[in-house]
């Protein structure tokens, strides 16, 4: 199990890269200082997130508990309600499509689903 998270940790970083050197270089041509910071907070916490479900994946060879699955499964889902639901805003910045603004409250989902992925780790650890 543990293979197929750093598979995806993977593949997710390199997603990531290619979204912060878009945002980089064409997005910020395209929308104001708010969509861009929004864009960036977006690429910020995917990262931090790939590197968590990275971590996760490592750790359940070391502590093969449910609960590091469950941390890993949390911090993909929190990676796309979060930073999705902030890439489907400056979507709409760039855009001007108004009915994507149904992302806004998205957004802290996927924050309580990170939270809860570090809370599993920490639970994974305790009880391997």
């Amino acid at each position: 199990m543990h293979r197929k998270f750093l598979i995806t940790a993977f593949l997710l970083g390199a997603i990531t890269v290619a979204m912060g050197a878009f945002g980089a270089h064409a997005l910020k041509a395209m929308i104001d200082e708010h969509a861009l910071s929004v864009y960036e907070t977006a690429i910020r916490y995917q990262f931090y997130h790939v590197f968590a479900l990275a971590i996760a994946a490592i750790l359940y060879e070391k502590f093969p508990t449910q609960s590091m699955i469950n941390a890993a499964a949390c911090f993909i889902v929190g990676m796309i309600f979060f930073c999705g639901s902030l890439y489907i805003l400056t979507l709409r910045a760039a855009t001007g499509i108004e009915w994507l603004r149904f992302a806004g409250p998205v957004t802290p989902v996927g924050g309580l689903f990170f939270i809860a992925g570090w809370i599993q780790l920490a639970w994974g650890i305790k009880k391997g």
